[in-house]
């Protein structure tokens, strides 16, 4: 599944021309390079000290390492509307279709990027920002706000990620975990080379990774991709949610991360062999790996994770994230919804 493509080359193009705004940001541990429309994947970064590619999606600082801009640049977004079909994709894989650009902005450490959909019915925003909670981890604050005039009743989001770990890029093992109790998700798989645009076709990579959590599959060259259904979104009205981009040295230290900002649904990706030249393979655990990529989410209707409390005694074998529903009775998912519901100013 190793793709090279021509759209993705025409895109770099266009973005070392200074045709739009981008900006590559970090909090010392965790780097994304950041794009006008919210998408990751953009060119002018530090030469990576294993690739030598300065093209930045999401990096681990401590070890360099880069992470999804490798072949594709295959990581982005969509919305649309269940009701009229209307739909919104930003992908600089040649995916990005249906948006207009409101405005960018950017510090060293901070981005913001709001957009409307060419046709006029939403408005989208993405705050990142550093998570207050763990170094380990970049927050982003969505808002998707209705303004089309009319009621939806079927609000559509996509978030989909192509991982391309160093130092064995294209040959990664991927973990999802949190599918059957987010109970906004629609639907997922692992293939990051998917059109994000959420009425766009789907089929996975490695074979039973659909709608399902899974650990290590692989290796391959593969992803993670997630379809949620919001629900209704009265007009004037506006959705929240976040995202979480990040790394960590170890795999129990990125579920320790994911359990500081209460995540319900992630994604791992790992080096599918060996780095260090055993001979061995990493199928499960920290004993090869030089990080663990994360990419997570709150606010879709999920059980909040929380890691294993009791380490693993064998070597190499994952702590496993158990569930705290007792964190969601405090109003239950109902409440959950509405509060992530409110009205635009």
């Amino acid at each position: 599944m190793h793709r090279f493509k021509a759209l993705a080359a025409i895109s770099l193009i266009a973005a070392a021309s200074g045709a739009h705004a981008q900006a590559i940001i970090d909090n010392g541990t965790i780097q994304l390079g950041v794009d006008e429309l919210g998408q990751l994947n953009i060119p002018g970064g530090v030469a990576s000290p294993v690739s030598g590619t300065t093209e930045v999606g999401l990096r681990h600082l401590p070890t360099g390492l880069e992470s999804t801009s490798h072949g594709c640049l295959c990581e982005g977004w969509g919305v649309g509307i269940g009701d009229t079909g209307a739909s919104a994709a930003a992908s600089n894989d040649g995916y990005t279709s249906n948006l207009s650009l409101v405005s960018f902005s950017s510090t060293a450490s901070t981005a913001t990027s709001t957009v409307m959909m060419t046709s006029g019915e939403l408005e989208v925003t993405h705050v990142f920002a550093p998570s207050a909670s763990t170094p380990n981890l970049y927050e982003v604050k969505v808002s998707i706000t209705n303004t089309s005039g009319d009621d939806i009743s079927d609000l559509r989001y996509t978030r989909s990620f192509d991982w391309d770990i160093e130092p064995d890029t294209y040959n990664e093992v991927v973990t999802i975990q949190g599918t059957a109790s987010t109970s906004l998700l629609l639907y997922s798989n692992d293939d990051g080379f998917s059109d994000p645009d959420p009425f766009a076709s789907r089929s996975e990579i490695v074979s039973g990774t659909t709608n399902v959590d899974f650990v290590d599959a692989g290796p391959d060259d593969h992803g993670a991709l997630f379809d949620f259904g919001f629900g209704s979104l009265l007009d004037g009205e506006t959705y929240d949610f976040s995202i979480f981009y990040g790394a960590a040295g170890t795999e129990a230290g990125a579920l320790a991360a994911l359990g500081e900002v209460g995540a319900e649904l992630y994604s791992f990706g790992q080096p599918g062999a060996d780095p260090l030249g055993t001979g061995a393979a990493d199928i499960g655990g920290d004993m090869y790996d030089t990080a663990t990529f994360i990419f997570g989410f709150s606010g879709v209707g999920g059980t909040v994770i929380v890691p294993d409390p009791t380490p693993p005694t064998t070597p190499g074998t994952p702590a496993i994230p158990l569930p705290a529903p007792a964190l969601l009775l405090i109003g239950g998912l109902g409440a959950l919804g509405a509060l992530r519901r409110r009205k635009a100013a």
